[in-house]
């Protein structure tokens, strides 16, 4: 076996006597000198437990020697190596992870080669001592348990170590946790006061204070902080914080960045605030505001063992937040650039983003997402997004949450993890996107809110393992929340059902339905249905045109009732569990139009069209109903309408079927969790 046995930065690495001590706990033998020189630039499996920046302990498998060293992007998702987060995996988990990747399959085939049986169950007996020996707080010499490095062979039915390398350390010191119950005063604040409004311009101060009156809070429960003036828009003035007749639940704080630093003191020395709102940038992304901002950080961290807690803080660098059931919108970005119509009778998600134009964006684009709340984290100087997690993971009217991150803070991976895993078990769905994947993405990421952006597929690997959707791009970021927004309350399953008046749109829907390591098949129709689909056909003098299967392609010639009557027929198929629908808005049959010139009434009023029936039919089952209006701006009216009535609406055949593709996995992958949690 080799070691290497020296101090370092990072920590210390045990000694040769303490390292065999502790493979012998695992279950490990020694390889003999001769055999591990010969097999050490083959080696079989490399096992790591190594103490990662963002999520704490995490144990990984991937093929040893020149397999192992392979660029993972040559590899699938998965196929290269199976990391998890340790605190949330067994040895049986975490064998179903390495059993997807190329070392796994290696190791298999070999044992198959020897005449030997599949290591599954001796992979199980080590994984679980392994996650034993992670959660465990303490090693030798008082530290902590850093990395642990195995290279292994299987002979026998047994592990052998070619190579090992521990090291311990110091464990690191631990912020203080945040009072997050505040979070609701943050949220639902019955006083609000504002530090930063121009008496006389319209800065970003003036512009909140607008904000807030023109979403509906009240005039009588604001207060500005302004030894000048005495009155603002309505709004009474006071001279400072300790001035104050009453407490504030939110504090919003809106100066230049370098007036925030002695105000912080004051906030905290008045003991009369318990939320505070910091909006300024240039908090931690400059290299000449890093050390100041990290000292500001701590301060505001001591607070929190304090009487009470403190105040907790949401940003700096910080957009704002809309609370719909706070009544109050304040973001810096004025109304008129961004109407917010209700377009849910109930709003049930939440969008929590470090990036304000974010938000503004995907809402911008996409007002049916409508979220009940928006924060913009920022910094993350106080609250991170475990917190907030954490928080609106309890809150029962929340069933849908989505999530912008462009960098953890140390630990906090971990436990946002935990509040993922903890969301999840309550019916609730969590859709990620992390940016920051490249070398130039995570340099944006650092300049824009001082974050650190870590190892992209670790990130992944965790946060699927918690139970979270994980998108890949913007564009699945915006279809993931939508569509698990629309289709929460239906089942899903991996049977798909495609329909079509447009032969290449049935064909993309069928080629759509493959992720990296999940698919939906075709469901084969029961004969039943084949029959039934026929009389539609033929009723609508399309019989002679069309072959009843599965994509079928309906001919342009179908009208709104056809589509919709056959899609009909797919959801009773007991071997289809979900159905997306091509609804051909250009097609000569189709009442795709606000107003028909060449046949009037022929058009959206008409009570056979296509905005009038769907809702109905969606409301009347409970699996997943896509519906595709694959056209331009003409078209627009017939998808709002669509989508005002709860309908889920894709403008692109592939786009929404990929999406189905990928949330069905996600769905599934839950309740999976939450079947294990149950047993």
């Amino acid at each position: 076996m080799q070691n290497d046995s020296q101090n370092d930065a990072a920590g210390s690495e045990l000694n040769r006597d303490e390292l065999e001590a502790l493979l012998g706990t695992l279950g490990i033998g020694l390889a003999g000198e001769v055999e591990a020189a010969a097999a050490a630039s083959s080696g079989e499996l490399r096992l790591s437990l190594h103490h990662s920046r963002e999520f704490g302990m995490v144990i990984s498998a991937t093929a040893a020697g020149l397999d192992g060293a392979l660029d993972a992007s040559l590899f699938r998702k998965g196929r290269a190596a199976a990391q998890a987060l340790a605190e949330l995996s067994s040895g049986a988990d975490f064998l179903l992870r390495f059993q997807q990747t190329l070392a796994y399959q290696k190791l298999r085939l070999r044992a198959q080669q020897r005449q030997e049986a599949a290591p599954d169950a001796q992979l199980v007996l080590l994984f679980e001592r392994l996650l034993a020996l992670a959660v465990e707080p303490a090693q030798n010499q008082g530290g902590t348990l850093q990395s642990l490095a195995l290279t292994l062979m299987l002979r026998q039915g047994k592990f052998f170590a070619i190579a090992a390398k521990c090291t311990i350390s110091a464990a690191a010191p631990q912020r203080l946790p945040r009072p997050i119950a505040k979070i609701d005063k943050l949220l639902h604040p019955a006083t609000i006061g504002l530090i930063g409004v121009s008496g006389s311009g319209m800065n970003f101060g003036r512009i909140i204070l607008r904000n807030l009156v023109g979403s509906g809070y009240p005039k009588t429960q604001l207060t500005i902080i302004r030894p000048d003036d005495t009155e603002i828009d309505g709004v009474p003035c006071v001279a400072s914080l300790t001035a104050l007749a009453h407490k504030l639940d939110l504090l919003i704080v809106a100066v230049a960045a370098d007036a925030v630093y002695g105000l912080v003191d004051e906030i905290i020395a008045s003991g009369n605030v318990e939320s505070v709102m910091l909006i300024p940038g240039s908090l931690g992304e400059t290299k000449k505001s890093r050390e100041p901002a990290a000292e500001l950080a701590q301060r505001i961290n001591a607070a929190h063992g304090l009487p009470g807690g403190g105040p907790i803080f949401l940003g700096a660098n910080c957009l704002g937040v809309v609370s719909h059931p706070g009544h109050y919108d304040s973001w810096f970005i004025p109304l008129e650039r961004l109407p917010k119509p209700q377009k849910k009778p109930e709003r049930n998600s939440v969008m929590l983003s470090q990036s304000g134009a974010f938000m503004i964006t995907r809402l911008s684009q996409n007002p049916w997402l409508d979220p009940r709340y928006m924060l913009a984290l920022g910094n993350q100087t106080d609250l991170t997004h475990g917190d907030l997690l954490s928080y609106f993971a309890q809150r029962p009217e929340i069933e849908t949450i989505g999530v912008y991150i462009e960098g953890f803070k140390d630990g906090d991976g971990r436990d946002f993890a935990r509040a993922v895993r903890r969301a999840v078990l309550a019916g609730k769905q969590v859709v990620v996107y992390k940016a920051g994947k490249t070398a130039p993405g995570a340099a944006g990421v650092m300049g824009h809110t001082a974050s650190i952006a870590g190892d992209a597929a670790l990130f992944e690997a965790v946060l699927r393992q918690a139970g979270a959707i994980v998108a890949e791009d913007i564009n699945s970021f915006d279809d993931l929340f939508y569509i698990a927004g629309a289709l929460h309350h239906k089942k899903v399953g991996q049977r798909l059902g495609a329909i079509s008046g447009a032969g290449f749109e049935a064909v993309g829907m069928a080629d759509a339905t493959l992720t990296d390591n999940f698919s939906m098949q075709m469901g084969e129709l029961q004969d039943a249905t084949v029959k039934r689909v026929e009389e539609i056909l033929l009723a609508k003098k399309l019989a002679a045109l069309v072959e009843v299967r599965n994509p079928i392609d309906i001919n342009p010639g179908a009208d709104d009732e056809a589509h919709l009557q056959i899609t009909e027929a797919f959801l009773c198929d007991p071997a289809i569990d979900a159905v997306v629908v091509g609804l051909d808005p250009t097609a000569p049959m189709v009442r795709a139009l606000v107003e028909s010139k060449l046949r009037p009434g022929y058009d959206l009023s008409d009570a056979k069209s296509t905005v009038h029936l769907m809702p109905v039919l969606v409301a009347n089952t409970d699996k997943p109903i896509i519906g595709i209006i694959d056209g331009g701006r003409l078209y627009d009216a017939m998808a709002e309408r669509l989508m005002d009535q709860g309908v889920c609406v894709f403008r692109n055949c592939a786009r929404g079927t990929r999406a189905l593709v990928q949330y069905t996995e996600a769905r599934l992958a839950a309740d999976a969790i939450r079947a294990a949690a149950r047993t």
